[in-house]
């Protein structure tokens, strides 16, 4: 069997295009700020306002009083055929008194599916704010079935 010159070029060139398919790509989605962007912000100094002109407005804020603001970067892998795949996410939180300074300043990773604080800054006031949702879920687990008989 004699292999023709233009069987050759087909081969030479489909190889590397069958390749190139089989190569991931990762895509970027929002905007987390960089370790040296928040050093400038000071816990307990920096303000609201401040922090705008700084690192920016966020795409989320905290519900109903916009007390937080979140700041959220994903990185998306893309391979061939496959449905796309979070590879990894970070969320910046940053939190304000009712004057506008900062109080904390934290940041979250996704490890397996779990949340991570990879850091965090606070200025301990001695009282905790729980949100709602803490508030409401605090007791999941505490409550036992003879407690509730007893009354």
């Amino acid at each position: 069997m004699k292999i023709s010159r233009r069987q050759i070029m087909a081969f030479a060139l489909t190889v590397p295009v069958a390749l190139a398919a089989c190569t991931a790509t990762y895509r970027n989605h929002g905007y987390v700020p960089a370790d040296d962007e928040l050093a400038q912000v000071v816990v307990g100094k920096t303000n609201q306002s401040e922090l705008d002109g700084m690192i920016g407005r966020p795409s989320s804020q905290g519900l109903l009083t916009g007390s937080a603001w979140y700041y959220v970067g994903s990185r998306w892998e893309f391979f061939g055929a496959r449905e796309p795949r979070e590879v990894s996410r970070e969320v910046v939180a940053i939190s304000f008194a009712e004057s506008g300074l900062v109080t904390n300043v934290e940041r979250f990773g996704l490890e397996r599916g779990r949340v991570v604080v990879l850091s965090r800054r606070v200025t301990d006031s001695g009282v905790t704010s729980l949100g709602l949702a803490r508030q409401l879920l605090g007791n999941v687990g505490r409550v036992q079935a003879g407690d509730m008989i007893a009354q």
